[in-house]
């Protein structure tokens, strides 16, 4: 352990060294990721690092005509390219498509040997790219094969991340306000300057994004909001209306706290039969290669999830100072680890026809892929199967290849995810820059 936390420190001065440094301080994982899906994972003994193991393909991008691979009966083609770190994605009912480009704003000081090194690391994969903070809107034409035409539909935001249409108002989640549009159908570059609804939190930016989900009355409106930190490292008092999922007013922008104790939640959803609300969330990094894994649950009105004081439920973690019992003992344990680390970003309950029959009734889960794991994590959209409202069986690999047998090299990495009007599968790519589009193999 000493030495390979020396080895971290010289890094420090040795960029040019970096590939060595990650190689010398590797920990490999020694737990079968199939024992980490499902209600019930394999927890292991937390370990402690001053900074964690990292690893990351180098992002090279997708060359000639190569594209990720998909199982037996369904076929992908890319519709769009060349974008600017499309995150998130939205089908309109004219069949127009939103893709919302972004990337952090910056604005976290580096103050730890850990930021920086992780910098790096995250810089080499192409996950750092720079972000258009813009919309742009995807229209198919007609009888028209090949990539679909692009408009550039709103500008100048600050690191977009949700977007939702409800009647003709669009509402986009900056990383520290939710604007408001008049959307009107057909236009290819939004004519509303957008007005203000509501802020969002915005010190520090840790976590920047902000997933956005309507209520089906469209009277509320929900907001992922990540916490500012590993453990609260930074202190408490940053992460006020963080690591929760908000609920705020349509009509006044008035917010409050829905749920907390949420790490990082992402990719918000309505479950169709149980009509609940769900949420991905990435959760805490540095005890391990095997710790935490990364889960959907059901997210219950006051419910608190742990964080920063407990994981999975109620498993403390001893880092975190003060200890917080009283809290703990009131930590709802996830419904359904989908692995630790696999950074999941997209949530997508299917309920179309266009995919085969094994795909409806269930989830999509885009997994942007581990950093600080060995042999990688997630980099692959799986589908989990859904009864009665809830989990059932594992999660199953259905888009892969993102990147080389060998880890090295990266080409893309899935992000949002959105059902069309005719029932494909769409992906945001971030470190390719593109969208790809899922159909079955007959279409």
């Amino acid at each position: 352990m000493a030495k390979c936390e020396t080895r971290w420190g010289r890094a420090l001065g040795l960029a040019a060294g970096l590939s060595l440094v990650l190689g010398a301080c590797t920990e490999k994982a020694s737990v079968d990721p199939s024992r980490q899906l499902g209600a019930n994972p394999e927890l292991p003994k937390a370990k402690d690092f001053l900074v964690p193991p990292m690893q990351v393909p180098e992002g090279v991008g997708w060359k000639g005509d190569a594209k990720p691979q998909v199982v037996a009966g369904l076929r992908i083609e890319k519709i769009a390219s060349g974008l600017k770190h499309p995150r998130q994605l939205l089908v309109l009912p004219n069949q127009d498509v939103l893709v919302v480009e972004a990337n952090g704003p910056g604005e976290e000081a580096v103050t730890t040997p850990k930021q920086v090194i992780a910098g790096i690391v995250k810089g080499r994969s192409g996950k750092g790219g720079k972000g258009g903070n813009r919309i742009t809107l995807l229209r198919k034409k007609p009888g028209a094969a090949g990539e679909w035409e692009q408009h550039v539909y709103i500008e100048n935001l600050h690191s977009p991340f949700g977007v939702q249409l409800v009647g003709d108002t669009l509402y986009v989640a900056n990383t520290g306000n939710i604007m408001k549009y008049r959307y009107v159908p057909g236009e290819t570059k939004m004519s509303d300057p957008g007005t203000e609804l509501g802020d969002l939190p915005s010190t520090v930016n840790h976590h920047w994004t902000k997933a956005l989900l309507a209520s089906p009355d469209g009277k509320k409106l929900y907001v992922g909001s990540g916490s500012n930190s590993n453990i609260t490292e930074n202190g408490m008092e940053v992460e006020y209306r963080r690591a929760a999922v908000l609920e705020v007013d349509a009509a006044t922008g008035a917010s409050r706290v829905f749920a907390s104790g949420l790490r990082n939640p992402t990719g918000l959803q309505w479950e169709p039969q149980s009509g609940k609300l769900w949420a991905i969330v990435n959760e805490r990094d540095e005890i391990g290669a095997d710790l935490v894994p990364d889960y959907m649950t059901s997210v219950h009105e006051k419910g608190f999830y742990g964080w920063p004081y407990s994981y999975y439920g109620q498993h403390v973690d001893h880092r975190v100072q003060p200890q917080r019992p009283d809290l703990v003992k009131k930590a709802i344990k996830p419904d359904y680890a989908l692995g630790s680390h696999v950074a999941a970003l997209g949530l997508l309950f299917y309920t179309g026809t266009g995919l085969p029959q094994q795909y409806r009734s269930g989830a999509f889960v885009a997994e942007h892929g581990s950093w600080d794991r060995s042999p990688l994590s997630g980099y692959q959209v799986v589908y989990v199967p859904f009864e009665n409202g809830m989990p059932k069986g594992a999660a199953q690999p259905v888009v892969t290849g993102f990147h080389s047998k060998d880890e090295k090299q990266l080409y893309g990495a899935p992000v949002g995810l959105a059902q069309d009007a005719e029932g494909a599968l769409l992906i945001a790519d971030d470190v390719g820059n593109i969208v790809w589009r899922v159909t079955s193999a007959g279409q």
